[in-house]
C-alpha cells in the first residue's frame, strides 16, 4: 500500500512539473498572434493528424520537418502544436535555427484549438 502511494505521488509530481514546463514554454500572447493571421503547423504524424486537427492547420510531422521546412515562408508567422507540446517545442527551435523569426510554441493542439475558438 505504501509503495503504491509513493508511485502515485511520484507520477502526480512528474505530471505537475510537466504541465508547469509546458505552460512556461507557451507564449502568453498567442491570441494576439492568431488574430494577426499566424499559420498553425501541426507536427504530429499524419495518422495522428487524420484523427483530428485544427481546421486550416498544415501538417508537417517532426520526422519530416528537416526536409520540408523549405516549403515555409520565413517572413510569415507560425505556431507549432502537437499532442503533448514537446514535439512542437523541438520544431519551433529547429525553425528558429533555420532563420525563422516569428515562430511560437502553441503546445497541445486541443488547447490551442480552444484559444483559437476564443479569438473568433
Amino acid at each position: 500500500m505504501k509503495r503504491a502511494l509513493v508511485i502515485v505521488l511520484c507520477i502526480s509530481l512528474i505530471y505537475a512539473l510537466y504541465k508547469f514546463y509546458q505552460q512556461t514554454n507557451i507564449d502568453p500572447s498567442l491570441k494576439k498572434i492568431i488574430n494577426k493571421g499566424a499559420i498553425i503547423i501541426d507536427v504530429r504524424t499524419s495518422k495522428e493528424y487524420s484523427n483530428g486537427h485544427i481546421k486550416e492547420s498544415i501538417n508537417i510531422p517532426l520526422g519530416e520537418i528537416r526536409e520540408r521546412y523549405t516549403e515555409l515562408d520565413t517572413s510569415k508567422t507560425y505556431i507549432t502544436c502537437c499532442s503533448h507540446g514537446l514535439r512542437s517545442i523541438r520544431v519551433k527551435n529547429l525553425l528558429k535555427e533555420r532563420g525563422f523569426q516569428n515562430v511560437y510554441n502553441g503546445g497541445i493542439w486541443k488547447e490551442l484549438e480552444k484559444i483559437i475558438n476564443e479569438t473568433k
